[in-house]
């Protein structure tokens, strides 16, 4: 019988589409890197042809797909394809002086609302109800809608106390028909009102948008006849299956970042490292810390939203390949030729200079290109844009090393070679094969992920991580976790201000291979 140990990653990018082919001990067997196209599944198709072209007669050994993009964080930027959202918030009478939607974009509200009521419910801290149920108030408020595709429902503290916005769940199928889109808070973000009602309702208008890219993908692995079963990656670095990707897409978000940071760990053999993607606009550092991306702390604001789902620690310096070289002014970025670098840029008979042709100019080998004579004038000022460059880099890495200059730095990203080859701030550099799509082999060598959060007295403690555990071992497995292998990987307490009684907040991470090929693939 023939082994199918073979597993095809890629990355959806806004420039380029990845793809690459792994084997059952985690070896690169074929990579590739496309345009991405407008409608995606172009860029998708292409990338996994390519792939499967270099493996020939082996491609009947794969037998998962794992997508990572950031489809959705451009269809919020970009405004297209959302779906009107009907939101219900429980918490009346508290917590009505900042309305649903407070602080979003005119424009993007006006696209995406289709209505919003604050009604009585929701729960104190200590899970005392703040107010009963408004179950007529809910039903009216739909029944007054002129129409929506969606419906969103946040309750104050439902993460730890989630019976009522499950009843409304209940009780809005019941109404309007089983087929009703429902999302709920309590599966999208821990505790902070606004910020969680927030990626609720972004949540809830992505699923069309959603839908899209997973079909693009089932129907991409069809024409090509693999018996695969496809996964997509989250912003946490570890994957989920395709329906609970259409439930919920505001999780992928970050899942480019997250990919290239636990793709870099991996091809570079370090779990503990400052990562650091250098593509063609911008320049994305991330920490790996046993093996996955350091999670930000900090509220995160999305195409104008604020929001508080969890996201990788990144920071994004003006750095890339393409970012123009500005030869009157001095000035470094943060413009940037993109993909027609290969066009404009000086390195390809363009007449832009950019921070690539620096590179060539200082010796780097690029795309096995020689510069044209340049003045005196042009030289010196890309000269003086590596010398900045370097500034600016060491800056980034001491910010994200909390003060610490012995981790080792990570270079991946097609734009690597601007990274000199020691800086102040980090300890070794390390360049490892294949670091050009990192991001697709981090999606391809994920495990199946979930968490959930728990609040309760300090005294339940152990109660509260037991529970949150439950919870987030469950999300795991529905991710698409084999429950045989499925273990808790982080558990994060946070003591609760403001309260009567001591208190904290449990949040916990579980991962684990995937159910099918949870035998065959190396955990890492």
């Amino acid at each position: 019988m023939t082994a199918r140990d073979l597993s095809i990653g890629v990355d959806v990018g806004g420039t380029n589409t990845d793809a690459v082919v792994l084997d059952g001990d985690g070896r690169v067997l074929a990579w590739t890197k496309r345009a991405t196209t407008d409608d995606i599944t172009g860029g998708i198709r292409a990338g996994i042809r390519d792939v499967l072209a270099a493996i020939g007669d082996d491609r009947s050994r794969v037998s998962r797909v794992m997508l990572g993009t950031t489809h959705a964080t451009n269809a919020i930027v970009q405004r297209r394809q959302l779906d009107r959202v009907a939101m219900i918030r429980l918490g009346a009478p508290a917590a009505t002086e900042y309305p649903p939607l407070t602080g979003w974009p005119s424009d993007l509200v006006q696209m995406v609302l289709a209505g919003s009521a604050m009604l009585g419910g929701g729960h104190m801290v200590d899970g005392t109800p703040i107010a009963p149920l408004d179950r007529d108030g809910i039903l009216r408020f739909v029944d007054g809608l002129d129409g929506f595709d969606a419906i969103a429902v946040a309750g104050i503290f439902s993460p730890s106390s989630p019976e009522q916005e499950l009843e409304v769940a209940e009780m809005l199928r019941a109404h309007l028909g089983q087929d009703t889109r429902v999302f709920l808070s309590q599966d999208i973000g821990p505790t902070g009102l606004l910020e969680r009602e927030n990626a609720t309702l972004l949540n809830a208008a992505l699923y069309s948008v959603a839908r899209s890219v997973t079909e693009a993908l089932v129907t991409v692995v069809a024409e090509e006849g693999l018996d695969a079963t496809t996964f997509f990656a989250q912003n946490d670095g570890t994957l989920m299956s395709l329906d609970y990707a259409a439930q919920y897409p505001v999780l992928t978000i970050g899942s480019g970042p997250a990919n290239s940071i636990r793709g870099a760990a991996y091809l570079s053999g370090h779990d503990d490292a400052i990562v650091i993607d250098v593509g063609g606009t911008t320049s994305d550092l991330g920490v790996v810390v046993g093996g996955f991306p350091r999670e930000s702390t900090l509220p995160r604001e999305i195409g104008g939203v604020r929001t508080n789902f969890r996201m990788p620690d990144v920071l994004s310096v003006g750095i890339g390949g393409g970012t123009i070289v500005d030869v009157a002014s001095g000035r470094v970025g943060p413009d940037s030729v993109g993909y027609r670098i290969d066009r404009e840029g000086l390195l390809f008979g363009g007449s832009t200079p950019t921070l690539t042709d620096a590179a060539a100019l200082a010796g780097s080998p690029v795309a096995g290109r020689r510069l044209p004579a340049l003045s005196s004038t042009v030289s010196s000022a890309l000269e003086r844009a590596l010398a900045l460059v370097a500034d600016r880099l060491d800056e980034a890495v001491e910010r994200l090393s909390l003060g610490r200059m012995d981790i080792p730095l990570v270079v991946v990203g097609g734009g690597g070679f601007l990274v000199p080859d020691s800086l102040a701030s980090a300890g070794s550099i390390l360049r490892p094969d294949h670091g050009g799509v990192a991001n697709a082999v981090g999606a391809a060598i994920s495990l199946a992920g979930g968490r959930a959060d728990q609040m309760a007295p300090m005294g339940d403690r152990e109660s509260a991580i037991e529970q949150a555990s439950e919870a987030a071992v469950a999300k795991a497995i529905q991710a698409g976790a084999d429950p045989l292998q499925v273990s808790v990987v982080e558990v994060l307490e946070t003591h609760v201000p403001y309260t009567t009684q001591p208190t904290v907040n449990v949040t916990v991470k579980a991962a684990g291979p995937l159910a099918r090929l949870a035998a065959d693939m190396p955990v890492r």
